[in-house]
């Protein structure tokens, strides 16, 4: 996995985890929505300021989203789709 790879699985998987829609943690990272799609499918590269504010926003260290997945982890899963009432 490469370093772009490894930063959309590791914060799919913490953002999914943790039940925040892309929107939130962009939101609470102060990044535009779309960027945050982009970083999470691995379509742009987060500088280090960026991935900062990223762990900051999900509550754990930076170090957490170059995190190498365990041999035969499962993939992340989406969260449903639509927005969740009140």
């Amino acid at each position: 996995m490469t370093g772009r790879e490894l930063v959309a699985w590791n914060v799919r998987k913490l953002r999914t985890a943790k039940g925040v829609s892309q929107e939130r943690l962009a939101a609470d990272a102060g990044i535009a929505r779309g960027y945050m799609g982009d970083i999470e499918r691995g379509l742009r590269a987060a500088s280090v300021d960026i991935l900062d504010r990223l762990a900051a926003a999900l509550g754990v260290e930076t170090a957490a989203l170059l995190r190498v997945p365990d041999a035969g982890e499962a993939s992340p899963e989406a969260l449903r789709r639509g927005r969740r009432r009140a």
